[in-house]
């Protein structure tokens, strides 16, 4: 018999005898972030999608305003896993030589991208799904992609294939899964990378689930001593059986855009024919199976949550949840597919759920997807990377108010695409090879936005975002017809259209070759070093005007289908000390510019290459 005078020694050693659950073993955060691939953020896919509303936008923060700042695959991706702008990785393209898994590794980003990074900072690395494009059944060991724990990829040629997917397992040899189907195995795959990773509970992760859906379905065929020696069918995403039938009355929303009487854009776009009632026909249909593949997209949500609700850590890990790029069906007379500057192709959804971010908040100011790694870098505690050219976004309550308070917030995406084929995936009637390399900037801001965009043509196109939010008539030429022509004097802006489109012509020179965080977040320091200048409202005061109206404007010497320096005109380099005083109120004559330099705490100039 134990006697009581005892008990409290013996209950305080049994309890020190205890050994901690995992949540008490983890202190540093765990992330997962699930990626969908081709997912709209503007055609209203996500009201489709019952658990990501409920346990991931009722319970996180969902950013609108979201933008992937290349609107085509392996460039897009290959941003986000390094934290750098497309001009600064080289992966402009999906293919070789200017893209694809080839590229990304004789870039040297294999070895300094985010897994690596992380294992470095002691994080277990996972991920499964679609690494990249190019990534196939011959190249997957050239070398292998390092800095994961676990990996389970997707490969060519059967990335996009639903049924009968192959997938690649840490470094065993490739493995075709007959008449499986490919978001179901990624679900299982993902969560059984949880389970090994929840088992060392004294190492944090990072788990990456990389679904093909709400891509299209590509099969490829071989043409044996054809030219091309392989073929591709094209067809809408396949769902899973049980959701074959569902939202049978879905169709393309019909906005001011879609399928329009009145040709809209530029250079091909503004040539296309309207789509034919037959391609109508088949657009709504691809947008019911796009909802339907994304069930199962909405099933891995829901089992993400159980799994680490379960092993007691759904508090300490954050939920990313994004798409590479976003898609267009029939909006400008276009036939479905990506890499335009439009709304559908580059506002991407991203909701975070996860300790300290706000239930049920949404936000309106603009964020990157160059701006994932710094952020995932800040909630993990990990020192921001000089290299990286995006900036935290903020995730607790204080931040997020900050930042739809802030009159100084960033209010510009940087834009950029190079292709020389036609980027339409159902190209009915829209067979010709085009030219689709272009700059753009697009402004986000409470009072105003914008679009505004060079094309390799050296066509341009300018849209008021608020007024014209379906970007249907292009202001560019208004602005260049008169000087005085004056533009929704209503606005905080107010001026002649020249002047805006000076402002961001000189926006896309300085942000097309920036590097690092300063100059690719803070543009307008470069612009008007010492002027206190943060937005386009306060560029946009008169005494600017014959500064910016003598910059070089953007323009291109010839398309191209990557990033070559030497096509894409004048650019920004460093120069020169200047060490006069600021010209507040002055003309640029008496401050002692130069319109052929600027000045800042280091001198600019406009060269060519």
């Amino acid at each position: 018999m134990v006697h009581t005078a005892f008990l409290p020694v013996l209950l305080v050693s049994a309890l020190c005898n205890v050994a901690p659950t995992i949540a008490e073993k983890q202190t540093r955060p765990n992330v997962v972030f699930i990626l969908a691939d081709d997912q709209d953020a503007k055609l209203n896919s996500l009201d489709y999608m019952p658990n990501v509303q409920e346990l991931l936008v009722d319970q996180g923060t969902h950013f609108k305003s979201h933008y992937c700042t290349v609107a085509w695959c392996c460039p897009s991706r290959v941003s986000m896993w390094t934290g750098k702008a497309a001009h600064n990785t080289n992966v402009t393209n999906v293919e070789t030589p200017y893209g694809g898994y080839p590229k990304f590794v004789q870039e040297g980003l294999n070895d300094n991208w985010v897994p690596v990074w992380l294992q470095s900072e002691g994080y277990q690395t996972y991920y499964t799904g679609k690494l990249m494009n190019a990534h196939n059944v011959v190249n997957y060991f050239q070398p292998f992609p390092k800095g994961f724990t676990g990996s389970d990829f997707l490969l060519d040629p059967n990335t996009y294939n639903y049924i009968n997917p192959i997938f690649q397992r840490n470094k065993l040899p490739p493995v075709y899964h007959t008449n499986d189907y490919s978001t179901d195995l990624v679900r299982k795959k993902a969560l059984a990378f949880m389970d090994d990773a929840i088992k060392k509970p004294d190492s944090p992760f990072f788990v990456t689930v990389a679904p093909i859906a709400p891509h299209s379905d590509y099969t490829v065929t071989l043409n044996i001593g054809g030219d091309p020696p392989y073929g591709v069918n094209i067809t809408p995403p396949v769902s899973a059986d049980e959701y074959k039938d569902l939202f049978p009355d879905a169709a393309v929303p019909r906005g001011p855009s879609f399928n329009p009487d009145v040709p809209s854009g530029v250079d091909w776009i503004a040539e296309l024919p309207q789509l034919s009632a037959e391609n109508i026909t088949y657009n709504d249909l691809l947008y019911r199976q796009r909802l339907r593949a994304l069930q199962s997209v909405d099933e891995i949500v829901k089992d993400v949550v159980d799994k680490l609700e379960q092993a007691g850590i759904l508090d300490n890990t954050y939920i990313f949840y994004s798409s590479d790029n976003g898609y267009h069906i029939g909006q400008h007379r276009l036939a479905p597919g990506k890499g335009c500057g439009f709304e559908e192709d580059i506002n991407v959804p991203l909701v975070v759920r996860g300790p300290g971010v706000p239930a049920g908040k949404v936000i309106t100011r603009s964020t990157t997807h160059t701006d994932l790694a710094p952020t995932w870098w800040q909630i993990l505690g990990i020192p921001l990377r000089e290299d990286f050219d995006g900036m935290p976004i903020p995730l607790t309550d204080a931040g997020l108010t900050e930042l739809e308070e802030s009159k100084r917030a960033k209010e510009h995406i940087q834009i950029e695409f190079w292709s020389k084929s036609n980027p339409q995936e159902y190209n009915q009637d829209q067979g010709l090879e085009v030219n689709s390399t272009y700059k753009g900037i697009r402004i986000v801001s409470e009072d105003y936005g914008f679009y505004y965009a060079v094309w390799c043509s050296n066509s341009h196109e300018l849209y008021d975002m608020k007024s014209d939010p379906s970007q249907m008539t292009n202001l560019y030429a208004a602005s260049n017809s008169t000087a005085t022509t004056s533009y929704n004097t209503s606005t905080p802006l107010g001026r002649p259209l020249s002047a805006l489109t000076a402002r961001l012509d000189a926006l896309i020179l300085t942000l097309k070759t920036c590097k690092g965080a300063t100059a690719c977040t803070e543009p307008w320091n470069t612009l008007l070093p010492g002027e206190d200048v943060y937005t386009l409202a306060e560029a946009m005061d008169e005494k600017y005007d014959d500064y910016f109206a003598g910059l070089p404007k953007v323009e291109f010497d010839r398309c191209e289908e990557g990033y070559i320096a030497d096509a894409e005109g004048p650019v920004w380099t460093e120069q020169l000390e200047w060490s006069e005083g600021d010209f507040v109120g002055r003309s640029l004559s008496e401050a002692g510019w130069d319109v052929n330099m600027l000045a800042r705490k280091g001198r600019h100039a406009l060269n060519r290459p």
